[in-house]
C-alpha cells in the first residue's frame, strides 16, 4: 500500500497524470453545501468531514461588488473612476415584463443595455455587468460593434491598489488555513473571449469572427490583457492552481478553425505564464471539448475540468482517456443534474464506478459531478452521500 498522501499533494499528482494513494474525489461546485455555509471556510470544513478533497480558492472573502459579476467569481470588477452609472425601470405597454435599463458613461463614450425582468430573474432590478442570465433575456447588449470597445476599454481596468491589498491579506490568511490542512490552494476564474458572450452575446461574436475578424480580434486582445493583469496577482500568490472557465468556449459553439484563431493563441499564453510561476492551469469546459483535444495537448494545458458522459456533447470517455493519458489530467466523470440530482442511488453508484474503472488507470483523474450539485432536497443529498460511498468503497480497490 502506498503512503497516504495529503489531499494536496493527491490532487498534484493527478495533474501531473500519476497514480496517487487512491483517486481524489473534489467537487468542482457544491452549491447545495455552499449555500448552507456562512463563509468559504466553513464550506471546506465540511467538505473535509465528509472526506472530500476540498480545494482553498482565492479569494476566501467575498467582495463589496461580487453582485455585478456573479458568474465571474474572483477578483473585484472595477470601473475606471470616470464612469458614471445610471440605471432605471420601466413598465412599457404591450411588454409582458418590466423592462430594466442601465447606463454606462465613459470618457470613451456611452454603453447601454436592456434587458427584460422576467419571473426568474434573480437580479431584482439590478442588471449585472457580466452574468449568464443576460444572454438570453436582453433586448440590447452591452456592446453593439467595434466602436463600443472604446468605452468598454473603461469597464476593463486593473485591480485597484485596495483591492490588491485586500487580497493579498486575505490569500495570506487562507494560505495559512491551506497549509493547516494539507490542500490545494486555487485562484480564478479567468476569462477569455467567453466574456464577450455576456457583452455582445455568444451568436453575435461567433457571427462576427467570420464577417469582422479584426473586431473579434481587438475583443479578444482587450479581454486578454484585462484578464492577464488579474491573473498576475493569484500568481504572484503562490497558488497551485489557476482555473480560466470556457463553458462557451468549445465546438457547441465555436468551430475548431476559429477556435484555433481566436482562442487559443490567449489560452496557450496564459498557461505559459502559469508554468513560469510554477502553478497548474486548469481549463473548465463541460461540453464540445472533443475536437479540441488535440489542441489542449499543444498548449500544455495540465487539467481539463467539467468531462461529462451525459451532458457533455459526443463526450466520449474511452476515447478521451486514450487521447489524453499522460498528458492532460481529467477532473468529473459523473453528471450532476441528470444522474446525482434526478437519478437513483443505484445509478449514481454505477456512474462512479464507470467513471473510476474508465478515467483513473493510469493516474491523472479527479472525480466530481459535473458541473454543480444545485439541488437542496433530502433525495439529492442522498444521492450525494451515495456517490462519496461509492467512490470511498473504490478507492479502496484502487489502493490494492
Amino acid at each position: 500500500m502506498q503512503q497516504k498522501l495529503s489531499s494536496r499533494e493527491r490532487m498534484l499528482e493527478a495533474f501531473c497524470h500519476r497514480e496517487a494513494d487512491y483517486v481524489p474525489c473534489c467537487f468542482m461546485i457544491f452549491a447545495a453545501l455552499k449555500n448552507r455555509c456562512k463563509d468559504k471556510y466553513e464550506f471546506v470544513e465540511k467538505q473535509l468531514e465528509m472526506g472530500l478533497d476540498a480545494v482553498v480558492e482565492l479569494p476566501m472573502s467575498p467582495s463589496d461588488v461580487e453582485f455585478d459579476h456573479s458568474d465571474l467569481r474572483g477578483l473585484p470588477v472595477r470601473y475606471h473612476p470616470e464612469v458614471k452609472i445610471r440605471a432605471w425601470k420601466e413598465e412599457r405597454t404591450g411588454e409582458q415584463n418590466p423592462v430594466l435599463f442601465k447606463e454606462y458613461h465613459t470618457p470613451g463614450g456611452t454603453l447601454r443595455t436592456v434587458v427584460n425582468q422576467t419571473d426568474d430573474w434573480p437580479h431584482v432590478d439590478h442588471i449585472p455587468f457580466l452574468d449568464d442570465y443576460l444572454i438570453p433575456r436582453s433586448q440590447k447588449l452591452l456592446i453593439a460593434n467595434r466602436k463600443d470597445l472604446a468605452a468598454l476599454r473603461y469597464l476593463l481596468i486593473p485591480p485597484t491598489a485596495d483591492d490588491i491589498r485586500a487580497f493579498r491579506e486575505d490569500a495570506q490568511t487562507a494560505k495559512k488555513f491551506a497549509v493547516k490542512h494539507g490542500l490545494l490552494i486555487t485562484g480564478g476564474r479567468g476569462v477569455g473571449i467567453e466574456a464577450a458572450g455576456w457583452l455582445y452575446g455568444l451568436q453575435n461574436v461567433i457571427i462576427a469572427a467570420i464577417d469582422e475578424p479584426d473586431f473579434v480580434e481587438e475583443f479578444a486582445e482587450l479581454l486578454y490583457h484585462w484578464n492577464r493583469q488579474r491573473m498576475e496577482l493569484f500568481l504572484d500568490a503562490g497558488i497551485d492552481l489557476f482555473i480560466r472557465r470556457g463553458w462557451y468556449e468549445g465546438t457547441d459553439f465555436w468551430s475548431p478553425r476559429l477556435y484555433r484563431q481566436f482562442i487559443f493563441p490567449y489560452l496557450k499564453k496564459e498557461i505559459e505564464m502559469a508554468h513560469q510561476a510554477d502553478a497548474k492551469f486548469g481549463y473548465i469546459m463541460t461540453s464540445g471539448s472533443m475536437p479540441l483535444l488535440d489542441m489542449f495537448v499543444e498548449a500544455g494545458l495540465d487539467v481539463l475540468i467539467g468531462i461529462d458522459p451525459i451532458q457533455g456533447k459526443s463526450t466520449d470517455l474511452v476515447m478521451m482517456k486514450q487521447k489524453l493519458k499522460g498528458n492532460i489530467g481529467l477532473w468529473g466523470g459523473v453528471n450532476g443534474f441528470i444522474t446525482v440530482e434526478r437519478g437513483s442511488k443505484a445509478e449514481v453508484r454505477e456512474a462512479v464506478h464507470n467513471a473510476i474503472t474508465t478515467l483513473a488507470p493510469g493516474g491523472g483523474f479527479i472525480l466530481s459531478p459535473v458541473d454543480n450539485v444545485r439541488d437542496t432536497s433530502q433525495e439529492t443529498w442522498e444521492n450525494v452521500i451515495a456517490m462519496v460511498e461509492a467512490w470511498k468503497e473504490m478507492r479502496e480497490y484502487t489502493v490494492r
